[in-house]
């Protein structure tokens, strides 16, 4: 993770833009919206347990940290999260790429937003480039690492 995770902000935008859970491409356009500065990013997040692959996710980049308006909803211990950025777009920069998701893609949500094609596969989803396959493949060994059975002591 390059950036720790803040707990404490991350319920505090959560709360004000009334995130919802399995929404975190609309809870973090609605919060990147209202902090100054902040990254709109898209990658996965990986922990133990259920569904013990990748998860697509998410979330914003503050100067010096994470902040995740749907952590309330992961259930999850924030320690216990790992976040694997494959996209970061400045408000301008989501801006035009929702404006332009819209034009091409009327009757289709806007959101996620994946970069030029080609796009790569990684299991068995095409979604975004290069770097998402890459952030799908650092986040898969997190998960298998994070899932090994507890190695049995030697006799």
């Amino acid at each position: 993770m390059e950036k720790p995770l803040d707990p404490t902000i991350s319920l505090e935008i959560s709360q004000q833009i009334k995130s919802k859970a399995k929404s975190p491409y609309k809870n973090a356009h609605k919060a990147v919206l209202l902090i100054e500065g902040a990254i709109y990013v898209q990658g996965f997040i990986a922990f133990a347990g259920a569904p013990y692959k990748p998860v697509e996710h998410s979330w914003l980049e503050l100067k010096d940290r994470i902040a995740d308006p749907t952590l309330p909803h992961l259930e999850k211990n924030p320690e216990e999260i790992w976040y694997f950025p494959a996209q970061r777009l400045t408000v301008k920069q989501l801006k035009a790429a929702l404006e332009e998701a819209q034009e091409d893609y009327p009757e289709d949500e806007p959101l996620p937003v994946y970069g030029d094609a080609p796009y790569e596969y990684y299991g068995d989803l095409m979604l975004g480039g290069r770097e998402y396959q890459n952030a799908y493949l650092e986040a898969e060994a997190k998960c298998q690492e994070l899932n090994k059975p507890k190695s049995q002591k030697p006799k």
